[in-house]
């Protein structure tokens, strides 16, 4: 696999979009801070990694509204490895005119966009949700 970040990506959405309550996946820490980061923004109920073999696994709940719409409406990866996206403090995108959120990747680590206009660092845009 060339974009595990963009695999994951993909099964959020598409477990959202089938009504699944929860989504698995092979774990990382980028996937983990990923997941962090949509807990801390409200997009996804909880997350946990389970330790395992071959490798880790990372579970996250999924999130609906009161009449069974998802809570991500949308969820887009923007730097990919074969074209990366930097952007400096003052560059951070803000999503739906701050409805969503874009997730950057800082040398403080995986910031939300307003973490990040925040501390005012800037970084590799990973991906944008709303």
């Amino acid at each position: 696999m060339t974009d595990p970040i963009a695999d994951m990506l993909t099964r959020i959405r598409n477990a959202q979009a089938a009504g699944h309550t929860s989504v698995s996946m092979p774990a990382s820490r980028v996937k983990a801070e990923i997941a962090r980061i949509l807990k801390e923004e409200g997009y996804v109920q909880t997350f946990t990694v389970e330790q395992g073999q071959p490798h880790d696994r990372l579970t996250i709940a999924l999130k609906y509204e009161t009449g069974g719409a998802g809570v991500i409406t949308g969820i887009e990866r923007v730097s990919k490895p074969g074209r990366r996206v930097y952007c400096g403090r003052d560059e951070i995108p803000t999503v739906l005119g701050g409805l969503g959120t874009a997730i950057v990747s800082t040398s403080r680590g995986m910031l939300s966009g307003r973490e990040s206009r925040r501390q005012g660092v800037g970084g590799e845009l990973i991906c944008q949700v709303w």
